[in-house]
This record gives structure tokens, C-alpha cells and sequence, in this order.
């Protein structure tokens, strides 16, 4: 990597493993290769969003932590707009979230959602963080394509 100032080339298919035809991108944001590793795979033009909950994603009440749920749900904002994207640089601008349930150690933490919008720099998300069918966490959140590394 050079300072971020590379073209992004898009999500990389996993190949082998327990995530193998999922997708993910690495080397990306040092964040989130900390926080996940992260994966999502389009079904029937549908996205959905997972990963595997560690002991190191929870609290000190031994649930996981309301700021890994609002990491993995701006992954999943990327992940859910990835075609509208269109390999564009982007950035955040708005995440909001309703923390409605727990995961624990062990549970596959998935999310679902829909672009409700998208312009042309703007990419308009909503979503649902769950586990075991049972909600954890309403989001939604703005994506702006950045156009030149002096912004747009």
C-alpha cells in the first residue's frame, strides 16, 4: 500500500476455507482487517454480510460490543452497495443504529439490508445485524464516492 492513493480493485473471493466463495477485501482499512476479518456473498442478487463472533468482540458483560456491531454494520453499508460502488474510493457519512439484541462468543453475526438510493455520489443503505434469526442491531448510513484524493 501507498498511503491509500492506490486504485481500489474490489472485493477478493476466498477460495478455500470455512469462507470459501465469500468475499471480503484486505489491506484496505487496517481497522477493519483488526476488528473483522469480515465476509459478505451476493445470492440471487442479494448481499449478506457475516462473521464468526471471537471472545475479543465482546464486552465486559460478555456480549458483544455495541462498537464492534457499528464496525461490522459499515462494513456491511460497502458491502451492501458494492455494485453501486463500482470500485470507487468512498468514505462514511452518516451511521445510525438501534441496538435491539446480544451475540456471544461463537455466533455467526450476519447482516442483510438494501440500497435505498443511489446517485451519483451518494449511495443511500439500510440494514439488520442478527444471529440465530433474532435481531441485534437496526442500521442505517450515507456513502459518499470520492472522486479525487482532494475530495468531491
Amino acid at each position: 500500500m501507498d498511503g491509500g492513493n492506490e486504485i481500489v480493485s474490489g472485493p477478493k473471493l476466498v477460495e478455500d476455507g470455512d469462507w470459501a466463495g465469500w468475499r471480503t477485501w484486505t489491506g484496505l482499512d487496517p481497522f477493519e482487517d483488526t476488528a473483522g476479518p469480515f465476509y459478505f456473498r451476493e445470492d440471487d442478487g442479494k448481499v449478506r454480510c457475516a462473521f464468526r463472533a471471537e471472545p475479543r468482540h465482546m464486552n465486559g458483560g460478555g456480549f458483544m460490543h455495541g462498537g464492534c456491531m457499528l464496525t461490522f454494520a459499515d462494513f456491511s453499508l460497502f458491502a451492501i452497495a458494492w455494485r453501486e460502488l463500482e470500485n470507487a474510493k468512498a468514505v462514511t457519512v452518516s451511521l445510525n443504529g438501534d441496538f435491539v439484541g446480544p451475540a456471544k462468543p461463537g455466533d455467526l453475526v450476519e447482516a442483510t439490508g438494501e440500497v435505498v438510493r443511489a446517485g451519483g455520489s451518494m449511495i443511500f443503505v439500510r440494514g439488520l445485524l442478527s444471529t440465530g434469526g433474532q435481531p441485534m442491531l437496526s442500521f442505517s448510513g450515507v456513502i459518499k464516492k470520492i472522486w479525487s484524493m482532494g475530495g468531491a
